[in-house]
């Protein structure tokens, strides 16, 4: 244990009782993922509006995969500091955590650089593979283009706001989405219509909102970051390169990366499948944002999971180290339940947010009953893809990823359109999920009978 390092017994994730512990890490978290999701959403549901909103809706639909691109380096990075500043703080080491916190924003900046160029120069061939063309192609390019180029100051904020998170600070992080959510919600009507002094701007509009929500959360995390006591200390002051501490970040971060960007990839594919029926791949788009507001509670809960479960896997404690995971997938199981019976029985209430038209009501209604099938087991499937990042296996976090939507929901979508109507083709959802848990189960099992024998208790 390093010198300035505090004793594990002073850390609550070494000795809390682990059901209320587990709730107050993760009730913070679950409400700012829960606050991110509105980004989306409330742009989907604002230009949904708007006299062309279709067309517009059916944009931010195309614009959607690389937007998530964005998103998977951004989080993928930091969820790798994350993990490794949970496990040097369970081993006592401050001096690495506090290398990893400093880490972790200098790779984000390295990061925007890299989306810089996807903004200026993949947008427009991004699209026209696509076929967009018209308004679509319009709209679509001037989203993404400022959201893509701007992107650095999501970047920074995330990167801040895993580090602070893998000590254990949930409250920060959620009051830092919150403002940045309040600040798009606030000016996404003024610039998307036009609303007194503001210029209507329509789609564009919304990604400045979006951007402009974005710069400020990433100044109020500077702030807290630097002006707040912390158990982290970032400091650029004679900063070099650590090759140990980067290559550490991304044994977690790339697979991560790799792993929430094949969700990308898997729109990419679905996309091309469903655009032979009407309006399928607007209801993709209106489904995967509407899915955010019950997988973000559950990835809230991955952020509070993930550095319990990490500090405990470094500090040896296999006892609570188990029983971080069964308290993680009863609570997930539960919000997942209660966003299943949301899908079930209100499907056209939530397509009616977004002002849909006839024939997409009449596509999106069944598609949103069949889909939420696959929430249960995604419960489980999340919680044990936090386990294998919290202890350093990010590739068998990504071998489950890989296989659940590429795998398995892109052959099995494929097949099913075959021969069967639109209505069939959403059941590769669920069928993908039952598959991918198996083969997570099976994956723990062989960790549980090797790893984690190591470990005490």
């Amino acid at each position: 244990m390093s010198e300035n390092a505090k004793p594990i017994r002073e850390n609550k994730m070494g000795y809390a009782k682990m059901f209320p512990l587990i709730l107050s890490m993760s009730l913070p978290a679950m409400f700012s993922m829960t606050i991110m999701a509105l980004y989306n959403v409330v742009d989907s549901i604002f230009v949904g509006h708007l006299s062309d909103g279709t067309v517009a809706l059916e944009a931010t639909s195309y614009a959607y995969p690389l937007q998530m691109l964005l998103i998977s380096f951004a989080v993928g990075t930091s969820v790798g500091t994350n993990s490794l500043i949970a496990r040097r703080l369970g081993a006592g080491n401050q001096r690495e955590a506090d290398l990893a916190a400093t880490h972790g924003i200098i790779l984000a900046l390295f990061t925007w650089v890299a989306f810089i160029f996807v903004g200026f120069f993949a947008v427009k061939p991004f699209l026209t593979a696509y076929g967009c063309s018209g308004m679509t192609f319009t709209y679509g390019t001037q989203y993404l283009t400022i959201v893509l180029t701007l992107s650095g100051f999501s970047m920074v904020q995330v990167s801040i706001e895993k580090s602070l998170q893998a000590t254990g600070d949930m409250i920060f992080p959620m009051l830092l989405q919150l403002i940045g959510a309040c600040t798009n919600l606030i000016f996404d009507p003024l610039l998307i219509y036009g609303i007194g002094p503001f210029p209507e701007m329509r789609v564009m509009g919304a990604a400045i909102a979006t951007v402009l929500g974005q710069f400020v959360g990433m100044v109020c995390s500077l702030i807290v970051l630097f002006k707040k006591k912390n158990k982290i200390n970032v400091t650029f002051k004679n900063f070099r390169f650590n090759g140990k501490t980067v290559k550490d970040i991304y044994a977690v971060g790339i697979p991560s990366i790799i792993m929430q960007s094949i969700s990308s990839f898997m729109i990419i594919g679905m996309n091309a499948i469903l655009s032979a029926y009407e309006s399928a791949v607007t209801v993709l788009g209106i489904y995967f944002r509407l899915q955010s507001f019950i997988f973000m509670p559950c990835f809230g809960l991955n952020q509070g999971v993930l550095p319990v479960m990490g500090f405990n896997y470094g500090a040896k404690n296999k006892k609570r180290l188990y029983s971080a995971i069964k308290c993680g997938i009863f609570i997930a199981l539960v919000i997942m339940a209660i966003g299943t019976a949301i899908f079930q029985f209100m499907p056209e209430v939530l397509v009616g947010m977004f002002n849909g038209d006839n024939a997409l009501t009449s596509a999106a209604v069944p598609a949103f009953r069949t889909i939420s099938w696959c929430f249960m087991p995604a419960a489980v499937g999340i919680i044990f893809i936090s386990l294998f990042q919290a202890t350093g296996k990010g590739v068998r976090a990504l071998i489950i990823s890989f296989t659940r939507q590429l795998v398995f929901i892109l052959p099995a979508a494929f097949i099913i359109s075959r021969f069967f109507e639109l209505d069939k083709v959403w059941l590769s959802f669920p069928i993908a999920e039952f598959g991918s848990l198996i083969l997570a189960i099976f994956l723990f099992i062989q960790l549980a009978k090797t790893d984690f024998k190591k470990l005490d208790g």
